[in-house]
């Protein structure tokens, strides 16, 4: 490969084959990362719905014991 790439000039290793590979790759790559956003943004919404989750039923028991101490 080497061998290949070393009688070429610096803007065909550089600059011609990265355009190649995106234009042949860029719906992988697309999808790829829409797919990792996309899952960030479940776990994101997951964290964020237990955590409230967590803070209305520790809100909810708290009252709720104080009410029973009277």
């Amino acid at each position: 490969m080497r061998e290949i790439f070393a009688g070429l000039p610096w803007w065909v290793k550089w600059v011609a084959v990265p355009v190649i590979a995106l234009v042949v790759f860029g719906g992988l790559i697309a999808t790829v990362v829409g797919f990792v956003i996309g899952l960030l943004f479940k776990v994101l919404v997951f964290v964020a719905l237990v955590g409230g989750l967590i803070y209305v039923v520790r809100k909810f028991m708290g009252n709720s014991a104080s009410r029973s101490d009277w």
